[in-house]
């Protein structure tokens, strides 16, 4: 059985097929709820949720077939297995056809009665999951188009196919955690789990035992074990985003995980090996954060084996049309909401803007154009109301001063004081707008020279 208690509802005008069955399913653990006729039937479908039906066919008054016609009218889902003891071909194929799930004939073995439910069951759960997957799938989608992209597409492949260590540097908003799913999605491991730690988002003195776990007693607080990432990910894949923002104590931990295949848990006795495949991903240069200091070399070269760089998105502009199209068929789709597309005028104006969050971004800013747009056709006045204040045209992007680094470094200032602003400086609120981790704004602000603290006096 699948372990897991079920709603049954019985139909049957006979009540000595009625007792029995009810009796044998509530003896296996089940729920069974019996029911003479049809129409009191529905009125309990409606009322109550059913894992499963079973129906007699022939019963005076609405049969077994008529109870299938009003379910699928009614748009009711509930899997319906059909029994009867005067069973034809004939009625067979046309419950078939209305979505009966199974058909038993009289006289019904307790034994097979068991197995279809468990059978029935299980295969809900089946395309249950299988839904849900791709719901996820959807979330999860890389969408890419152009040549540098394809080439990066065959990259990713030859990566996924070896068991090599994978690291993936590109901006905030690229798409870092989308492509190291791909790349567990289209290796060996794939159906192994897919586990996934943000260094940056785990305090330092947590982040030894969200990755090793602890043993009950460790210390104060941990009431029981704890397992930890690495072994979750156990015939998986195991990535580290932000890996660039992991303590240096906390380095020399994994480093000693990466040469010896074995974890110890927090308060643990003794060592054991694990299976992880491990990908990691970072938006900063670790070569520079070597030269500094501040990040291991020996964990560097350990993890550093294959290298995968995510362009910007302004170094993919030829693809913000594309992109911005299927972001709002998508957003569309989500919420009920008539499919729009975005004019040429309005698709120039969002390929000027430098989107400094990249594609998590762009995908904001569609979001909040339908929000907050009604027209059929989306307009480039529509795009300049959804841009932040300081977008395209603005002062910093129109600046004719200073490098290319030093003008984006001052558009980005200026977008972020302006979005504090806007948001009377609540970090969370400036955070999602920008599609930014709530660690990288406050990381951005300091490399930028914004004191939010001061900023928020003055306001």
């Amino acid at each position: 059985m699948t372990g897991a208690k079920s709603r049954l509802l019985l139909i049957d005008d006979d009540s000595n097929t009625l007792a029995p069955l009810a009796r044998a399913f509530r003896l296996a653990g089940h729920e069974a709820t019996v029911c003479d006729n049809v129409a009191r039937a529905l009125e309990q479908i409606r009322t109550t949720q059913f894992d499963l039906i079973f129906s007699d066919v022939v019963m005076p008054g609405k049969d077994g077939i008529s109870l299938l016609e009003d379910l699928k009218t009614a748009g009711i889902t509930t899997p319906v297995v059909m029994i009867s003891g005067q069973a034809n071909v004939e009625i067979a194929v046309r419950a078939t056809k209305l979505g009966a799930v199974d058909f038993l004939e009289k006289p019904l073995s307790t034994d097979k009665l068991l197995l279809t439910v468990e059978n029935v069951l299980r295969l809900r759960q089946l395309e249950n999951e299988n839904l849900d997957l791709r719901r996820r799938l959807g979330r999860h989608e890389f969408i890419w188009s152009g040549t540098p992209m394809e080439q990066l597409m065959a990259q990713i492949d030859r990566v996924a196919a070896s068991e090599s260590r994978v690291a993936i540097q590109g901006e905030t908003g690229t798409g870092k955690e989308l492509v190291a799913r791909m790349i567990h999605h289209r290796s060996a491991r794939r159906d192994g789990p897919f586990v996934s730690l943000n260094c940056a988002a785990v305090p330092a003195e947590l982040i030894e035992s969200e990755l090793f776990g602890h043993e009950k007693g460790a210390f104060t607080g941990a009431m029981g074990r704890h397992i930890g990432k690495f072994e979750q990910a156990a015939r998986g894949t195991m990535f580290l985003d932000e890996i660039g923002d992991m303590p240096l104590a906390m380095q020399a931990k994994l480093l000693r995980v990466l040469e010896e295949g074995e974890i110890e848990r927090v308060g643990g006795e003794r060592a054991f090996p694990v299976d992880a495949r491990v990908v990691v991903a970072t938006h900063r240069n670790l070569e520079e954060l070597v030269r500094q200091g501040t990040f291991r070399a020996d964990l560097f070269h350990r993890i550093y084996v294959v290298p995968i760089l995510l362009p910007s998105l302004r170094e993919r502009a030829e693809e913000i049309s594309t992109l911005a199209n299927y972001f709002a068929a998508q957003v569309a789709s989500q919420n009920g909401w008539k499919e729009r597309k975005f004019s040429p005028e309005a698709i120039d104006t969002l390929t000027r803007y430098p989107w400094p969050g990249n594609v998590r971004e762009l995908r904001n800013v569609v979001e909040r154009v339908l929000l907050l747009s009604g027209n059929d056709a989306i307009t480039a006045d529509d795009v300049h109301k959804a841009l932040p204040a300081l977008g395209v045209g603005g002062d910093a992007a129109g600046s004719s001063m200073g490098t290319l680094t030093e003008r984006l470094e001052a558009f980005e200032k200026g977008l972020l004081l302006a979005e504090l602003r806007h948001h009377h400086h609540h970090m969370t609120n400036v955070a999602r707008a920008l599609g930014l981790e709530r660690s990288h704004l406050y990381k951005k602000c300091q490399q930028l020279g914004i004191d939010v603290r001061s900023e928020r006096k003055s306001e």
